[in-house]
């Protein structure tokens, strides 16, 4: 006798998009924060060194700056102070000078690797990773080439007329063309056959730990043109610390800088600004011996916009690059979703969000339908949502879910009488029997749909509600697919018994066991 027995198995569930591994977590989750923690012997190194080297090196560095700021004066003088037409000649070798007098009596000792190419070969140097004053050093390395500045800059004591010896790309704030000026003048030199002097920038657009690279911008490689990838090193952890690096004996405030060979952009990245910045980035963080990550400057404004909302400021780090490009967002939008997150998020000290305040928020108890709602958000499957995920399932799940066929057809859910509006009655029954939801959450949400305070909620009010909160939309359709679910698994047979003959009499069974999406 065979027997085959089929057991009934629950159907696949299957999520609204696929998980991809784009979205996944990057490999440095905060590059804004520099953890220096230092042995206390160390420390008091420092410190008993520092009583003598400071005071000496101000004294030191007082008189190169007696020195040098004359010069820069003399340099500069009836030259204008922005919108420069041709480039200042003969004095760059004197300042360069004076500057390696001045990182020296600081207590740097600059070691060079590599070999520097002239301006017809590579009239554009990228240096990263950018992440301390010191960094400046590289424009004295390099034979003070232009660089690019803010316009307030030059304002500064002192410091800003040795900004406008080096003639720097000038970049304002005030003024809505000043991105496409820069560029043009970036370009403009760069193409000008080695008459200006190379231009020198930090494509990151920001400070970052040294962990890893962020996302370059465009500005550098838009011009099309070979460019020189330099990277800095700092061996001593002491050099981010400033009082520290004052106190470091000359040895020991060691930087290192490393000129790659020149990338020589193809067509492909000449018509493609950004993968020409990319594979540039890769090759030197494969010679830091570093990751990359999608975080931009605009992760920092997040970063600080989520310390403003009272929530831990990692909370903002998204990389913004990588959301705005795949969810095609701009940052405007996702500093409003950090709103909507904080509400979310107020009482939760550490950023995340649990299931008991994701219902909170939606004044809805817990119940299977929420319950996957909140998976569908909670891609790591570690019991909270944070704004990345929050972001990410909002745009992906609820906002396309909150169309107005899907809104017409959660109205009419509550609408049994088909009168056109719903009242407080038809909107309980429904909660109560779907959701489970009791009179108080119900009335508190009942209220805030009906704007106008009619007693009853009317199409235009439900839409609008739907569209400042797109995870009600999402979850009724997920209330509609359990449903579904559950009506599947009531009509699947639970047995099916196949007899026939068999010489044997052996007994087999077929079992398959279940697959679960990423």
């Amino acid at each position: 006798r065979l027997v085959v027995r089929r057991t009934a198995m629950p159907p696949q569930r299957v999520f609204a998009l696929p998980r991809q591994q784009s979205l996944l977590l990057p490999a440095v989750i905060n590059p804004f924060v520099q953890d220096t923690k230092l042995p206390t012997a160390a420390v008091i190194k420092c410190v008993l060194l520092g009583i003598v080297l400071v005071p000496v090196r101000a004294i030191l560095l007082s008189l190169v700056l007696m020195v040098t700021w004359p010069v820069a004066v003399i340099i500069t003088f009836k030259h204008p102070l922005k919108g420069a037409v041709e480039p200042m000649t003969g004095w760059r070798r004197v300042m360069a000078a004076l500057g390696r007098a001045y990182y020296f009596c600081m207590g740097f000792r600059v070691v060079v690797k590599g070999k520097q190419v002239g301006s017809g070969d590579a009239p554009i140097l990228a240096v990263a990773p950018h992440s301390t004053f010191f960094d400046g050093i590289v424009c004295i390395v390099a034979g003070l080439p232009s660089t690019v500045s803010r316009v307030e800059n030059l304002a500064t004591p002192i410091f800003g007329r040795f900004v406008r010896c080096l003639q720097p790309v000038l970049v304002s704030r005030q003024d809505p063309d000043s991105r496409k000026n820069t560029i043009q003048e970036i370009d403009s030199r760069a193409k000008s056959g080695g008459h200006w002097p190379q231009v020198l920038i930090f494509p990151e657009g920001t400070c970052t730990n040294r962990t890893c690279l962020i996302t370059f911008k465009q500005g550098a490689f838009i011009p099309g043109v070979p460019v020189q990838p330099v990277i800095m090193r700092y061996p001593n952890k002491m050099v981010s610390v400033f009082f520290f690096t004052f106190a470091l004996p000359i040895p020991s405030a060691r930087s290192v800088f490393q000129f790659l060979p020149p990338h020589v952009p193809t067509e492909e990245e000449k018509k493609t600004p950004s993968l020409f910045a990319s594979r540039v980035r890769a090759s030197m963080a494969h010679a830091l011996g570093v990751p990359v990550t999608d975080h931009t400057y605009e992760d920092c404004r997040l970063m600080i916009s989520a310390g403003e909302l009272t929530l831990p400021m990692e909370a903002g780090l998204v990389e913004f690059t990588k959301i705005s490009r795949k969810l095609n967002l701009k940052w405007d939008n996702l500093r409003k979703e950090l709103e909507g997150f904080a509400a979310m998020a107020s009482s939760c000290k550490g950023g995340r969000i649990t299931i008991q305040e994701f219902a909170s928020f939606l004044k809805l108890p817990i119940n299977p339908a929420l319950e996957e709602l909140f998976a569908l958000f909670d891609r790591n499957g570690d019991g909270t949502i944070d704004f990345r995920e929050y972001v990410i399932g909002v745009t992906i799940l609820c906002r396309p879910a909150n169309t107005e066929d899907v809104l017409r057809m959660a109205f009419q859910l509550f609408d049994t009488d088909e009168d056109e509006r719903i009242t407080r009655e038809e909107f309980t029954a429904l909660l109560r029997s779907a959701l489970g939801v009791s009179d108080l959450n119900m009335a508190k949400l009942f209220k805030e749909i009906d704007a106008d305070g009619s007693g009853f909620i009317t199409f235009c009010e439900f839409q609008a509600f739907a569209t400042t909160h797109p995870e009600y939309a999402k979850l009724f359709t997920t209330y509609l697919e359990l449903q579904r679910y559950q009506a599947i698994q009531e009509t699947t047979p639970g047995d099916l018994e196949l007899t026939g003959g068999s010489r044997s009499g052996d007994k087999q069974e077929d079992s398959t066991s279940d697959k679960k999406d990423d």
